[in-house]
């Protein structure tokens, strides 16, 4: 059904296509006619009762041999010397049928054409023709007349309608060997299509938690971080959700340091990455988003940063990391962008001076969240993720194949990341695949008896409503930096 309800468009389009085809095939078909007549089959006899019960046993057995003579080039081809028809009796043959009722003694000869009046009339010439058949084939061979006599009955009439085509017939047939056709094709395409479109194709790859669902909207490729969304609008709802989750998923605390990494790019890790912090700072936390996408970096675009000196600067030990982080919006949220793009992005990555730097950002902020690259393409995101404490893994519907989900959890299983669990990204609104959220009060939950998922707190919903309106702020100059968290900072600076 899931299956059915993905493709029903294509199923309903070969359904239509089936019945215009049999409309179409009875709009052009060529009407045809066709007239019947009706022949009684008689002995001839004494008249006693015993010779007419014998009579009446004879012809019956007789009847059936007689259908079967119509079809012959004795009974045909007469007719076609009589009407001058310019056919062959295999041909006409096609277009007569001869049929008897069971226990009677009554034979119905119909002839198809496509003229009404040319059907009767070979209807006529061929029940004329077997009536002289049978008189010659019965006759005794001493001579003498026939035992057997037929008689017309029914004489045959042009007929006022055609008989074909049907069609009602035709629209059923065809139209049900559309709705089978595509059925079939719906089928098809699933078993051949092997990209994630939704939970359940989720389900057959991993079982690591669902950690949040986020639909697709057309504004969201113009409008893409969540201050730009309504509060209670279901993106912004679908971030909070996944915000509350993860805090689940790391109920110990021990992953202050989060990776947001993907299978390949173009599924939203980017944004999933910067809307988390945005809406972890709006929670209350003091978070850290780092731009680790040292190939193809976004969230300066995003935020409206420079990116000109950061991750890469603090790195070389250029210039002190406390110097590097830049505030963004009106929450205890900072970024550190990528800085100019190094040749070796694996090696630094994965260098001594990336772990110490992440330690020190941990004892500074509450939060870490590292945009990475995709997994498949380069090794970045694993060497990256053995220095944090955990990481989510976005999974673009409609973009994503199954193998090439399960080999990025592969990838990440072998150098020991801990997955935190998985976000759906991109999912459809409406549909099999979509996926909802639905929350009640605690009064209605424990009236109800259900146990509900994970919900936000309403101190953080007053502030996420609070910040909503707080906008798009690209940097906010002066503001104070989280310098005073670092060792020996505030005396670098005065220096």
């Amino acid at each position: 059904m899931r299956i059915l309800r993905r493709n029903w468009m294509l199923v309903i389009v070969t359904a239509l296509a089936g019945l215009l085809v049999g409309g179409l095939a009875s709009v052009l078909t060529k009407p045809t006619y066709t007239a019947e007549t009706q022949l009684f089959v008689a002995i001839q006899s004494s008249g006693t009762v015993q010779e007419l019960q014998q009579g009446n046993n004879f012809s019956q057995a007789r009847v059936q041999s007689y259908v079967k003579t119509v079809n012959s080039p004795v009974v045909l081809q007469p007719a076609i010397d009589a009407l001058g028809l310019n056919v062959t009796a295999q041909e006409l043959a096609s277009r007569v049928q001869a049929t008897t009722e069971l226990n009677t003694v009554l034979i119905n000869i119909t002839v198809t054409d496509f003229s009404p009046v040319q059907s009767a009339a070979i209807a006529q010439a061929v029940s004329n023709s077997l009536i002289q058949a049978v008189d010659e084939l019965e006759k005794p061979k001493a001579g003498g007349t026939s035992p057997v006599r037929l008689s017309i009955i029914k004489p045959a009439t042009a007929p006022v309608t055609p008989s074909g085509p049907n069609t009602k017939v035709n629209l059923l047939v065809a139209g049900l060997s559309g709705l089978i056709l595509g059925v079939g094709a719906a089928l098809l395409r699933a078993t051949l299509d092997s990209r994630v479109r939704g939970e359940a194709d989720l389900r057959t790859v991993t079982d690591a938690s669902l950690l949040g669902a986020i639909a697709f909207h057309q504004d969201a490729v113009k409008k893409p971080l969540l201050t730009q969304a309504e509060a209670q609008s279901p993106r912004a709802e679908s971030f909070r959700q996944l915000r509350t989750n993860l805090q689940f998923a790391n109920i110990a605390g021990r992953a202050k340091t989060v990776l947001i990494t993907s299978s390949l790019p173009g599924e939203g890790k980017s944004t999933t990455a910067t809307n988390l912090a945005i809406a972890l700072a709006q929670n209350g936390q003091s978070v850290c988003l780092i731009d680790a996408d040292l190939r193809r970096p976004m969230v300066n675009e995003y935020l409206g940063l420079d990116r000109g000196a950061g991750l890469t600067t603090a790195l070389l030990g250029e210039i002190h990391v406390d110097d590097l982080l830049q505030p963004w919006g009106g929450d205890n949220l900072f970024v550190l962008t990528t800085g100019q793009i190094p040749p070796n992005p694996s090696e630094l990555l994965g260098s001594e001076e990336m772990r110490h730097l992440i330690e020190r950002l941990e004892q500074a902020f509450d939060t870490v969240i590292i945009d990475a690259p995709p997994i498949l393409p380069v090794t970045d995101a694993a060497v990256l993720s053995q220095h944090v404490g955990g990481v989510v893994v976005v999974v673009g519907t409609q973009k994503v194949k199954k193998n090439e989900l399960a080999r990025s959890l592969e990838a990440l299983e072998l150098v020991g990341a801990k997955v935190l669990g998985v976000v759906l990204n991109r999912l459809p609104a409406r549909g099999p695949d979509a996926y909802s959220y639905g929350y009640y009060t605690q009064s209605e939950q424990r009236s109800r008896g259900e146990v509900a998922g994970p919900v936000d707190l309403p101190m953080a919903e007053a502030q996420t409503s609070e910040d909503a309106g707080s906008g798009f702020q690209p940097s906010l100059v002066g503001r104070e930096r989280p310098a005073s968290r670092f060792p020996g900072a505030e005396a670098r600076r005065l220096s």
